[in-house]
């Protein structure tokens, strides 16, 4: 009877062995790479992981340092390698690439990190065939649609963070705003993890109780605004103010791993293949979907306003048209 709830990716055809030791790499040990590394430490995610980086002086250093750090948590065997020591990991998370610099969007890193998976990419699938694919090297969505042309691979095993992080502050912003904990509260960010982004205020709640209400007054409506265009910005104004984001998206990126190895099938808005959004196709982004040991298995089937179907339409045919541009 909740068949109409979810649109279903076929599962993988795998074996996976619930009792060997959970196993995950991150390739690229910039500020990204060991912010997910850290916060999987030390929430003791994984069993094993794997660091790869092409500064391998650099790398065994930050490895040194998070191993000293062992005694203080529950133990992961921590390990400087290449994609050869990653072989029967569970998941690989993707974060190498050239970072976003101020005053850069997303999608102006596009080809040039399509480069760097072209390099990366046959290797993964070489020595860890079995593995799902977690991107979060930007432009997120973009680069997941390249990665899984790339891979072969389902479409189920090729996801990226996507909005994870952008519904995250979301949340939080809402819950500043409403006095009550951010975990109390449902509201998502789909489309893009970028300019086109959509909050879907007709899904958002505390309790069943929806948040934006018809009768808002006009201020009220700007304050609701204004907090939405805090979280769309919000990666501008910290890169301009340090350089770089890092800690936020390494406790996205966990959330999005325990629900992988734990299997766990939460609803997290990754971004994934959409065959079909109010008619453009062949496009990844972030929607609500459920993940799980076999990677994204089920799209929520979301029922949208008629604004919200408009600008969904307008953040696919953005990412649809970066797409066409990509030189494969």
């Amino acid at each position: 009877m909740f068949d109409s709830l979810f649109t279903t990716n076929p599962l993988p055809n795998l074996h996976i062995d619930p009792l060997r030791p959970l196993k995950g790499v991150i390739v690229g040990a910039g500020q990204v790479g060991l912010a997910c590394a850290y916060a999987l430490m030390i929430q003791n995610v994984l069993d094993e992981l794997v660091l790869v980086d092409i500064n391998q002086e650099k790398l065994i250093g930050e490895v040194m340092d998070l191993e000293q750090g062992m005694s203080f948590v529950e133990p992961t065997l921590i390990t400087a390698g290449t994609m050869a020591d990653g072989a029967g990991a569970d998941v690989v998370i993707i974060t190498a690439g050239a970072a976003q610099k101020e005053g850069e969007t997303r999608l102006d890193l596009v080809q040039k990190n399509v480069e760097i998976l072209k390099k990366l990419i046959p290797d993964i699938v070489t020595h860890c065939p079995d593995a799902i694919l977690l991107l979060v090297s930007n432009p997120v969505d973009v680069l997941t649609y390249a990665a899984w042309k790339l891979s072969g691979l389902s479409q189920a095993r090729v996801f990226g963070s996507g909005t994870v992080l952008d519904t995250g502050r979301f949340r939080y912003l809402l819950s500043r705003r409403l006095g009550i904990d951010s975990r109390s509260l449902h509201a998502y960010i789909v489309g893009e993890h970028g300019d086109s982004e959509v909050p879907l205020w007709s899904h958002a709640n505390v309790c069943g109780t929806p948040i934006y209400f018809d009768s808002m007054s006009a201020a009220e409506r700007e304050a609701m605004d204004d907090i939405f265009q805090q979280t769309k910005n919000a990666a501008y104004e910290i890169i301009r103010r340090k350089g770089y984001t890092n800690y936020a998206v390494g406790l996205a990126v966990t959330q999005i791993v325990q629900s992988i190895v734990r299997d766990q099938n939460r609803v997290l808005t990754v971004s994934c293949m959409a065959d079909e959004i109010f008619g453009v196709s062949d496009v990844c982004l972030s929607l609500p979907a459920v993940v799980g040991r076999f990677g994204v298995t089920r799209r929520l089937n979301l029922a949208l306003n008629q604004r919200e179907q408009e600008l969904l339409q307008q953040s696919a045919q953005t990412l649809r048209a970066v797409i066409d541009q990509i030189k494969f």
